[in-house]
């Protein structure tokens, strides 16, 4: 008898947000869960969703996470009970969590976008992470980085002869 694998494989989507990485400086990450209907499940499983215009937004009324503008495509099969597309969702985390993430939200130029949308344990979970805008030169910096890197790995896998 052959041995069973023991390490799951997890093969739903991993829906990430490139376009956050590239146009803000991250400085902090948080994993949250989300309410949602069961048709944005599904939705999500098939990997519709897009998440480069969502931002979440602080109550600070009754301290909580709301996601804004991540648009989850309708389910075809879901009928009458059909979800909005751009909702607002809730986003599930602790309180001492959301009041530090209120206070470093209320500086100028600080905002919270989604990063990654990701399946973990059978539960739906979001990756929000702490922005703040990057200037263009900081975006050029980021290019000459990154292509002076690959030249050096181009470099180091080339054969000695």
């Amino acid at each position: 008898m052959a041995k069973k694998n023991k390490h799951k494989q997890n093969l739903e989507p991993r829906i990430e947000n490139r376009r956050a990485r590239r146009d803000y400086h991250i400085s902090e990450t948080l994993e949250c869960g989300v309410v949602l209907q069961g048709s944005e499940v599904k939705s999500i499983r098939y990997g519709r969703v897009s998440l480069g215009e969502g931002y979440v937004a602080v109550n600070p009324n009754a301290m909580e996470l709301w996601m804004h503008n991540v648009d989850i495509a309708m389910y075809p099969n879901a009928g009458v009970n059909q979800h909005a597309p751009k909702g607002v969702r809730k986003l599930l985390a602790h309180k001492r969590q959301i009041e530090k993430l209120y206070g470093q939200t209320t500086a100028k130029g600080v905002t919270l976008v989604p990063l990654a949308m990701y399946f973990k344990d059978g539960r739906i979970k979001v990756e929000i992470g702490l922005a703040e805008g990057k200037r263009s030169y900081d975006k050029r910096d980021d290019i000459k980085k990154r292509d002076a890197e690959r030249d050096m790995r181009r470099a180091m896998t080339r054969k000695r002869i």
